[in-house]
């Protein structure tokens, strides 16, 4: 079965959005847990608009499933926080200063040097890494050349040409998906995926390990609940 992990930055963007601890976020990543997700993913970036630093060292104390973080390695201070916490998985993400979103993937051929030493680098501490990447073949077989546990497809493209074509937005999802496992490479997903769209995504993906849903998911949870919504979501992927 494929996971779901809960990716709980909306909620700490809403908390601080007013300075003080409403919604409380460890109180809110352990109901997620006991509502059925399988992990807990977060993204700090620096500055901290929404997952701050602090947080992440009070969810490792709490969080029981599997605990992911994700971000860009080339702050030290990212790589320290990463070491530090020792969360079950680090998703390496590309990220930009001020970036509003993730956008896009790696390219895992231009860094190859550097992410095959971060890669190596985290996972002598016993961490499994995942890096992102888009749907495009050349990287998903670089990503094994660098030594990564997992790549994490981003699904943007996805979930945007789903509703003109969903066989066609499939297809090139469905190949990095086959040469993943040819080159025994886990495989997750994320960005954009939603009750509407995911599960046609995971009967295509047979391999599919975890799908990390946020944004989707929190504001689905406004009209349903947020335990109905996270049971809604685990059906999909059944």
């Amino acid at each position: 079965m494929t996971k779901l992990s809960v990716n709980i930055n909306k909620i700490a963007t809403l908390r601080n959005a007013r300075g003080g601890n409403t919604p409380d976020l460890i109180t809110v990543a352990i109901d997620c847990e006991r509502f059925g997700a399988q992990g807990i993913t977060v993204h700090p970036r620096p500055d901290e608009r929404h997952i701050r630093y602090a947080d992440v060292y009070e969810l490792k104390k709490v969080v029981t499933t599997e605990f992911n973080i994700e971000g860009n390695p080339r702050e030290q201070k990212f790589i320290d926080l990463i070491l530090a916490v020792k969360p079950t998985q680090v998703t390496l993400v590309p990220d930009t200063d001020g970036q509003l979103t993730s956008d896009h993937g790696w390219d895992t051929v231009k860094h190859k040097v550097y992410l095959k030493d971060t890669i190596a680098l985290f996972k002598s501490h016993g961490i499994r890494t995942s890096v992102f990447v888009d749907a495009d073949l050349k990287m998903v077989e670089s990503a094994k050349e660098i030594g990564t546990d997992r790549i994490e497809l981003y699904t943007e493209s996805y979930a945007k040409d789903y509703s003109v074509n969903k066989e066609e937005a499939i297809k090139p999802f469905a190949e990095a998906a086959k040469l993943a496992a040819q080159i025994n490479t886990g495989l997750n997903a994320g960005h954009d995926l939603s009750l509407d769209n995911l599960k046609f995504f995971k009967e295509h993906l047979p391999n599919l390990l975890e799908v990390s849903i946020g944004h989707a998911l929190i504001s689905d949870a406004l009209y349903f609940g947020l335990e109905n919504t996270i049971m809604m979501y685990r059906r999909k992927l059944q």
